[in-house]
């Protein structure tokens, strides 16, 4: 685990720095990219490994809120640049779109994410990606990465409602024209053809026994094509998921549990909090008013990292943590519901 801290001159004590547009981009009328200019003396910081994100921290209507953005660029571009796409009912994705311009800061804490190229992976293995809607934005950087630093083939599904859809349409063109021995490109539009079928991921996905395979999209999308690799034999140690959604708990998920109290520790410091049922233990924490961390919120980047010492609690959405480390009693708390009495919980 991966712990920020504040030690350039620039970072606040959550570890966001100010960040300057330098350069918006209109991929599409509901998409935009910009380009961020990284200062100097936090310039480490900011160094990322592609599908990484970077977690805005803005203020709108009065209220600051948090959000995760994915990169679209790759690391050996030496360029900073997240790609935002309007979402009905997105205030910040909304209010980027329509307001952002060259010049003007963004807050950001340094680059997360799991979702990133296997180390020691072959080189030739193949890299087989299911992108939907903005889903394709971290797997752009994945693209770019491995077509530039292996001789790694390369299979990319991108699903779209339409082709108005289509962020990067002219960079993946670029990008099969510079590789067409080693990058395949199938587009697919929902009005054409329906939503997709687990018999479009087989076909496309071919030989399950070779190669890594990273999904990111909608939801539906995301288990659609999930349940078919696992169904045609991919293991799960294979699979790669980003989820840009916060993951809903169920009403009825807590039903069994009876707790009653969940103690906390953070920045060596113990609080004692009473439980509300339903509640995950990041919202426990909150609560209470401790500042735990966190970012994306649907169990995906491991920032809200906890340790269960004592008592028990299960996770409703878990692309963070390996077997081991759930062995180990780590949860991710965005996720994590109690399921015993008493629940004690580290942030180390």
């Amino acid at each position: 685990m991966i712990l920020w801290r504040a030690m350039a001159e620039n970072l606040t004590t959550e570890g966001f720095a100010p960040l300057r547009i330098k350069q918006v981009v209109r991929e599409t009328c509901d998409a935009v990219s910009l380009v961020l200019d990284v200062p100097e003396d936090c310039s480490h910081r900011f160094r990322y490994k592609a599908g990484q994100f970077l977690t805005l921290l803005v203020s709108v209507e009065g209220r600051d809120l948090r959000r995760c953005y994915s990169m679209s660029s790759a690391p050996l571009e030496d360029e900073l640049r997240i790609t935002v796409k309007r979402d009905p009912g997105g205030v910040v994705s909304n209010w980027l779109n329509d307001t952002a311009t060259a010049g003007s800061e963004l807050q950001a804490a340094p680059p997360e994410g799991k979702f990133v190229l296997d180390e020691g992976v072959s080189a030739t293995a193949p890299l087989i990606a299911f992108a939907g809607g903005s889903g394709i934005t971290p797997i752009m950087s994945l693209v770019r990465t491995v077509l530039a630093d292996s001789e790694r083939p390369v299979k990319l599904f991108y699903a779209n409602r339409g082709r108005s859809s289509v962020i990067f349409s002219d960079a993946l063109e670029q990008l099969a024209d510079a590789y067409p021995d080693r990058l395949t490109v199938r587009h697919h539009f929902d009005e054409d053809a329906g939503v997709v079928s687990p018999e479009t991921i087989d076909s496309f996905a071919g030989d399950s026994a070779a190669g890594h395979f990273f999904i990111c999209g909608p939801t539906p999308f995301m288990d659609t094509v999930e349940n078919a690799l696992l169904s045609a034999g991919v293991t799960k140690d294979r699979l790669h998921l980003e989820r840009f959604t916060v993951a809903e708990i169920p009403v009825d998920a807590a039903e069994t549990q009876d707790t009653e109290e969940v103690v906390i520790e953070l920045d060596r410091k113990k609080t004692v909090a009473a439980y509300r049922k339903g509640d995950t233990l990041l919202q426990v924490a909150r609560s209470a008013g401790l500042r735990a961390p966190y970012s994306c919120e649907t169990g995906s980047c491991g920032t809200c990292m906890a340790r269960i010492v004592e008592g028990s609690a299960r996770m409703v959405n878990n692309d963070a943590l390996d077997d081991d480390e759930v062995a180990e009693g780590w949860v991710v708390s965005c996720q994590a519901l109690p399921t015993s009495p008493r629940v004690h919980m580290i942030y180390e």
